[in-house]
């Protein structure tokens, strides 16, 4: 068997995730002579297949700050557990800085509804279904920071059972049995 080029690895590899740039900052350094301008980029890369990762670059050019940015996105990239590979399994909230956000499973058909950082987290991931609120800072990079804190919190079904020592099928009889008694109740 051949070895392909390392090159067209990369490519194939590069072409299965989707970047959105989340914002652009214009960034000034004050010399002798005056102002030096510099561009810093926040993207957001994922497969749309639950890895998603976010990444900052800064450079003097856009394109250039852009290309760093989406380097670091792919390097830092994390799986999320999805239900049914379009919502979350459970409500979660997460925080950094002075940014919090919640985040909570949807049925289908509601869609994305959330807010410009937080959506492109969640088309890039592929998820279909979720709603979600930030509070407290507006700050791009903080309402994604905690937007992916929060991800990180999410447990699958098949994690919980194998921490608890228990078969998947009992936990989801007895979420069956909840969901039953709280439909009697209302």
């Amino acid at each position: 068997m051949a070895r392909e080029p390392r090159e067209r690895r990369n490519e194939e590899r590069d072409s299965e995730f989707v970047d959105k740039l989340v914002h652009i900052n214009r960034v000034a350094k004050v010399v002798k002579g005056g102002r030096r301008f510099g561009f810093a980029a926040l993207v957001v890369v994922g497969d749309q297949k639950g890895r998603v990762g976010f990444g900052h670059g800064k450079a003097r050019e856009v394109p250039e700050a852009i290309r760093k940015a989406t380097d670091a996105a792919k390097r830092a990239l994390t799986r999320v557990p999805l239900r049914e590979g379009r919502t979350l399994h459970h409500d979660v909230a997460g925080r950094h800085g002075a940014g919090r956000v919640y985040l909570r499973a949807a049925p289908p058909g509601t869609g994305i509804i959330a807010g410009g950082p937080m959506r492109a987290v969640f088309e890039t991931l592929g998820m279909q279904d979720v709603v979600a609120k930030s509070i407290g800072t507006s700050n791009p990079y903080n309402v994604v920071r905690a937007t992916f804190d929060a991800l990180k919190r999410q447990d699958s079904p098949r994690s919980v059972a194998a921490r608890r020592n228990v078969k998947v099928s009992a936990l989801q009889a007895r979420r069956r049995d909840d969901d039953t008694e709280q439909a009697s109740a209302d």
